[in-house]
């Protein structure tokens, strides 16, 4: 449903708002996500696989548009998840990186740091839902990561966590959380 300027959806308290079809970003700001992207790109160079950009002319029909697709299921652990495991942990100095490394996920994330953490030969901690797909927590486990799991409906995973961590800082084991590793991508 489109909405006039200032109106509000009362079923789903959605109020229409003006925005120009493109705001260019604050000085500065593209240069500084442009060299982050093409950093990250730097330290995956090599370790991820490239993956082709595919075009479907069915798809380009049906939308009248021109279609590019990345599968990225042909990734190291079936998505691309694996490039921003391996660049988090990259970026890392080997001081802090070789303390481990701790992450939240259902499946695919988890399956990217784990593979991440064990090609640069650091420990991983997984926090994982119980109701995650047995599959994606048996592949997390086969890749090298402790994987914890915590009941989705009851638990805090952040309490969760901050638990593990203590756990690992208090049982000698060289586990840190660091700068936003808090990944849930």
């Amino acid at each position: 449903m489109l909405l006039r300027e200032g109106a509000v959806d009362t079923r789903s308290r959605v109020v229409a708002r003006p925005y120009p079809a493109f705001a260019p970003p604050p000085n500065g700001l593209m240069s500084t996500v442009f060299s982050d992207i093409e950093a990250a790109a730097e330290r995956i160079r090599g370790i991820a696989m490239r993956t082709p950009v595919l075009r479907s002319e069915a798809l380009d029909g049906r939308t009248g548009r021109t279609v590019y697709l990345k599968p990225e299921n042909l990734q190291r652990t079936g998505s691309f998840k694996f490039r921003g495991g391996w660049s988090a942990l990259s970026a890392l100095d080997a001081e802090t990186r070789a303390r481990g490394v701790i992450a939240f996920s259902s499946g695919n994330h988890a399956q990217g740091v784990a593979l991440a953490a064990q090609r640069h030969g650091v420990p991983a901690v997984i926090i994982m839902p119980q109701d995650a797909p047995r599959l994606k927590i048996d592949n997390t486990v086969a890749l090298g990561a402790e994987v914890v799991l915590y009941q989705r409906a009851t638990e805090d995973r952040d309490a969760r966590a901050v638990a593990v961590l203590l756990l690992c800082y208090n049982g000698g084991r060289k586990i840190q959380l660091h700068r936003g590793m808090w990944m849930d991508m």
